[in-house]
C-alpha cells in the first residue's frame, strides 16, 4: 500500500522529532540536556486551571461552534481591540487547535497547484510543509544573521510574482527571536501595497515575549490599507505556557474565516471545550504575570547569547523576542571531532553535541539557513548554564 502525493510532499516536523528522541533518551536514563522544544517551563497560570476545572463542574464538556464559542470569540476581539488597535466581528475570528491548525486551514483553504507562498528563511519549520501539502510552492527570501534575521522591502518586492498568493511574516521569530519594528513593518507593508492579489500571514505567536522595551507591532495595526487581506494569527500556546491546551486563533477577513471553519468541520470539528473556556480566562485575566516571566526570558537570553559568542568559530546575535537563539557556526564546518568525524553540516553538529556533549538543539537546515543551531532558553538558568558549558567544551574539542 501507498501514501497519498500529498503526504508524500510533507516531511515530519523536526522539532518534534528531537523532542521525541530527548524523551527517549531521558527514559533510558541517559543524562541529556533538551534544547529543542519551543514551549515556556514555566507552568499554566493557577487562574487559568481553576477556569477549567470550573467548566468541567458546570458540564460545559459538549460540541461547541466549529470556530470557537462566542464568548471565547468576544474574548479575542478584546484582545485584538486592547493590544493592537485592531477591530474584529465574531464572524471575522476563527478559534482553532493550536497556531498549527491555523495555518494548516488559511492554507488548505485557498491554495491552488502552483500558487507560491512567500516565505522568509530562516523560517518556521512548517511553513513550507503546508505550502506543499496544499499543492503550493515555498518561495524563500534568505536573511541571515548580517540582516538581524529580517527581510529587507527590496528582496520581498523582487520574490513576489502574479503566482503569489500569500506572504508569511513571523515576529517575533520562531527560529531567531527577530522581531520587526512598526517601521520595518510600514515599510514591507508599503511594498504589499503595491501588489493587492496577496495574502499576508501575520504570526504573533510570540508577541508579549519581548525584550529590552522593544514595542511590537504587526502589519493590519501599521498597515490599515492591508486590514482586508492579513490574517493576524495568535494563539494561547507560548505567552500563557498553555501549548498542550491546542488553542490558536486568528482575525480576518470574513471570507477566509468562514473557508477555514468549511475545513475545520470536515476534520476537527471544534477546539476542545475545556480549552476555549481556559484559553476565556487566559484572555481576559490579569496580565501582569506577564512580565515577570518575560523578565526571567530576558536573563536566560542573556546567560545564553553571552557563553555562546565565548565559543570560537560561533555568533550569535542578540534577539528581540522569543525564547531562542540561532547562532551561526560557518567557521566549524570542515572540523574534525575527537572520534575522527568531520563535521559537514549542521545535521551532523547537532548529532555531534547530542552524542559527545549530551545536548539536544535543532538543526539549522530544518529551518532553511544553515549552518546553524535553533536553540530553546525556555529552561532553568542552572541547566542553560550547563548545556552551554557542555557546549563550549564540546566546540573546543573540535579540530
Amino acid at each position: 500500500m501507498q501514501t497519498s502525493a500529498a503526504l508524500n510532499r510533507i516531511q515530519p516536523s523536526a522539532t518534534l522529532a528531537m523532542t521525541s528522541k530527548v524523551f527517549e533518551l531521558k527514559r533510558q536514563g541517559i543524562d541529556v540536556i533538551g534544547l529543542g522544544a519551543g514551549e515556556p517551563d514555566f507552568d499554566t497560570p493557577d487562574f487559568v486551571k481553576e477556569a477549567a476545572i470550573e467548566a468541567i463542574r458546570a458540564g460545559k464538556t459538549k460540541y461547541t461552534n466549529v470556530d470557537g464559542t462566542p464568548e471565547l470569540k468576544q474574548a479575542i476581539i478584546a484582545k485584538y481591540g486592547r493590544d493592537n488597535g485592531l477591530t474584529y466581528a465574531e464572524n471575522q475570528i476563527s478559534v482553532n487547535s493550536g497556531g498549527k491548525h491555523t495555518l494548516f486551514n488559511a492554507f488548505c483553504a485557498t491554495i491552488d497547484a502552483g500558487d507560491e507562498v512567500v516565505i522568509p528563511a530562516p523560517y518556521w519549520v512548517s511553513y513550507p510543509d503546508v505550502v506543499e501539502f496544499a499543492g503550493g510552492k515555498p518561495v524563500f527570501i534568505s536573511a541571515g544573521a548580517e540582516q538581524g534575521y529580517k527581510i529587507k522591502p527590496e528582496q520581498l518586492d523582487a520574490a513576489i510574482t502574479a503566482r503569489t498568493k500569500w506572504v508569511v511574516l513571523n515576529s517575533p521569530s520562531n527560529p531567531t527571536g527577530a522581531a520587526y519594528s512598526a517601521a520595518e513593518l510600514r515599510a514591507i507593508g508599503e511594498v504589499l501595497e503595491r501588489h493587492p492579489h496577496v495574502l499576508i500571514y501575520a504570526d504573533d505567536m510570540y508577541e508579549h515575549i519581548l525584550y529590552d522595551g522593544f514595542e511590537f507591532a504587526t502589519i493590519a495595526q501599521v498597515c490599515p490599507s492591508l486590514y482586508d487581506r492579513t490574517l493576524t494569527a495568535n494563539g494561547v500556546s507560548k505567552a500563557y505556557a498553555m501549548t498542550g491546551w491546542r488553542i490558536g486563533y486568528a482575525g480576518g477577513p470574513a471570507w477566509l474565516i468562514k473557508a477555514m471553519g468549511k475545513l475545520q468541520s470536515q476534520s476537527t470539528s471544534n477546539p476542545s471545550s475545556i480549552s476555549q473556556a481556559a484559553s476565556v480566562a487566559a484572555l481576559n485575566g490579569d496580565q501582569s504575570f506577564l512580565k515577570e516571566r518575560v523578565n526571567a526570558f530576558q536573563g536566560r537570553r542573556d546567560l545564553v547569547v553571552s557563553m555562546l559568542n565565548q565559543i570560537n568559530g560561533m555568533t550569535c546575535p542578540r534577539p528581540e523576542g522569543a525564547f531562542y537563539v540561532y547562532p551561526e557556526f560557518s567557521q566549524l564546518i570542515g572540523k574534525t571531532t575527537p572520534k575522527g568525524q568531520v563535521i559537514t553540516t549542521d545535521e551532523e553538529m547537532v548529532g555531534y553535541l547530542l552524542t559527545e556533549a549530551r545536548v539536544a538543539a535543532v538543526h539549522g537546515a530544518a529551518f532553511g539557513f544553515s549552518p546553524a543551531l535553533r536553540i530553546s532558553y525556555a529552561t532553568s538558568d542552572a541547566l542553560l548554564t550547563e548545556a552551554c558549558g557542555r557546549i563550549q567544551e564540546a566546540c573546543a574539542a573540535l579540530r
